[in-house]
């Protein structure tokens, strides 16, 4: 820590890529405040965009489980007070653990104390782990600590329960329902034709979303900058639908939400967010729409139930 600086002025950082803010990385977040509290500093946590396995791994894109706005706003919740979001390139990932300490840590956020998961490696090639971050600590002025393991959770572990369509699974290791946000667009309007008028959400890029399928969930509108605010901060039980809808040949993919009971909605061009609670049932195709119409009916009542 160079001269000058005051106790006061320096921080608890925690480290890490936090995709998902799991119950692994809320177990880590939460000791970060806890010790920022008893020595009265604030909390930082120091995340990376984009992830450094892309960087270091051509060709590997993970599906990310929150955007980047989302991770920041989970964070805050845990009582981090600042997200600062390092670039990583090919020149970061060339960074020693030694460089790493002093440049980023202890110059740039001024660290008091590193609280990062006990399996954490940084540097070039990970050269560095906790043991590493601890004998760097005593050189730059900051303790370190490495936190537990949460035993089965992991944010790739939450994909391949996404991807098997176990959103149930998926949200025990979030702690809270997996969700996929986006811009209501216009789609064939087939639901409302069937007298279940759907909100077709466009995703960004790399969302994870789960398997099609049928889900129980919520709608919410979450708003942003420069989009429509209608229906703000609002929460519907819903009915999901994700996948191609195999009744009606040639439909992209989509993931599509009925707000139950709710025919009087004009969410064009508004942001909104899917919460999955369960699975329903796989896509199906039905000999008639009278058919279709039956099970969505009875989708519709299971959705119901489930979340009431």
């Amino acid at each position: 820590m160079g001269p000058g600086v005051r106790e006061s002025e320096r921080s608890v950082v925690t480290i890490g890529v936090f995709d998902g803010v799991h119950r692994g990385h809320r177990q880590v977040v939460r000791r970060a405040v806890e010790v920022a509290r008893e020595r009265g500093l604030r909390t930082v946590a120091l995340t990376f965009e984009p992830p450094p396995e892309e960087v270091v791994r051509p060709g590997y894109r993970p599906l990310r489980l929150v955007s980047a706005k989302r991770r920041s706003e989970l964070l805050r919740e845990l009582g981090v007070d600042e997200v600062v979001v390092l670039p990583f390139t090919l020149e970061t990932a060339e960074l020693s653990p030694a460089e790493f300490a002093q440049g980023v840590l202890a110059d740039r956020l001024r660290a008091g104390a590193v609280v990062v998961g006990a399996d954490f490696t940084f540097g070039h090639q990970a050269a560095g782990d906790v043991e590493t971050l601890r004998a760097l600590g005593e050189k730059y002025d900051f303790t370190a600590e490495g936190v537990p393991l949460v035993q089965g959770v992991s944010s790739t572990l939450i994909r391949e329960r996404l991807v098997a369509g176990d959103v149930a699974g998926a949200a025990a290791d979030l702690g809270r329902p997996h969700r996929v946000e986006g811009v209501v667009v216009r789609g064939y309007q087939r639901g409302r034709q069937l007298g279940f008028p759907t909100a077709n959400v466009e995703s960004p890029p790399q969302t994870a979303i789960p398997a099609d399928g049928v889900y129980a969930g919520w709608l919410e509108c979450v708003p942003v900058a420069n989009l429509p605010a209608l229906y703000e901060g609002e929460r519907w039980p819903a009915a999901i639908s994700v996948g191609t809808n195999p009744t009606f040949e040639g439909v992209p993919r989509t993931v599509e939400a009925y707000a139950l009971d709710r025919d009087d909605l004009e969410l064009y061009g508004v942001h909104v967010a899917v919460d999955f609670a369960a699975r329903l049932r796989g896509n199906t195709r039905f000999d008639s729409i009278e058919e279709l119409v039956d099970q969505i009916h009875a989708d519709v009542d299971q959705a119901r139930r489930l979340t009431s």
